[in-house]
């Protein structure tokens, strides 16, 4: 016969507040998208002003990605799924 108590073990659950964290909307560069459509893209997704959606569109276009946007997650995602219907790569790091 075994006496050894049962032991129970606590487990500590923690909430995945990784989502609540402020992250970024980084668009990359590429060889398919025109200047006209990544800017209007970001003006009409990220309602960035014209001048705004611009300069991006320049960075992303001369440095090879840009940051378009910061917020959490949950604003992220869907900008991100719009973009990349646009036919635009973007990623939320």
């Amino acid at each position: 016969m075994n006496f050894e108590p049962e032991v129970e073990e606590l487990v500590e659950v923690a909430l995945d507040i990784d989502q609540e964290k402020e992250r970024g909307l980084i668009v990359y560069n590429d060889d398919y998208n025109t200047f006209d459509h990544v800017t209007s893209t970001l003006i009409k997704v990220c309602k960035h002003r014209p001048i705004q959606a611009e300069q991006c569109t320049y960075i992303i276009h001369y440095k090879g990605k840009c940051l378009v946007k910061k917020g959490s997650y949950e604003i992220l995602k869907p900008m991100r799924e719009a973009l990349s219907e646009a036919g635009i790569k973007a990623v939320i790091e």
